[in-house]
């Protein structure tokens, strides 16, 4: 089984589990996947974190190496996927949230005040440990 973040028409965000990445595909071309809070069956795959499971349940396997690997992984998918909007990150983030300019991925930078501003007007985001390049 697989989960995915999947974001609607009208932008909303929920989870949906699959058999594998086939059956999301088959299940969202024949339109039979909806939004649980609007109906859409326009959906597409929303941005997600790398999943951080551990065999057995051991909290020894999760390694600092491989939580910064992890955290690597993540970096260059948000980079990858997403626009870079530096420090205008506030003010593009509430374009999108009051609709004053068409739905995209971005990421970038915010003070702390900016943040507690956003999730104070009801703005999704999510905040993120930016581990540094290390092949720079």
């Amino acid at each position: 089984m697989i989960s995915y973040n999947l974001r609607c028409a009208k932008d909303h965000v929920f989870e949906a589990w699959f058999q594998n990445s086939a059956a999301y595909e088959e299940q969202v071309g024949k339109k039979t996947v909806a939004c649980p809070t609007c109906g859409s069956k326009k959906v597409e795959k929303s941005i997600m974190a790398p999943s951080v499971a551990r065999s057995g349940g051991r909290s020894d396997d999760l390694t600092p190496e491989k939580m910064a690997g992890m955290l690597v992984k993540l970096r260059e998918t948000v980079e990858e996927n997403c626009d870079y909007v530096g420090g205008e990150f506030p003010e593009e983030a509430r374009k999108i949230h009051y609709g004053e300019t068409e739905h995209r991925d971005i990421y970038g930078e915010a003070s702390e005040q900016e943040a507690e501003e956003l999730a104070e007007e009801g703005i999704e985001f999510g905040r993120i440990p930016w581990v540094p390049r290390t092949n720079s």
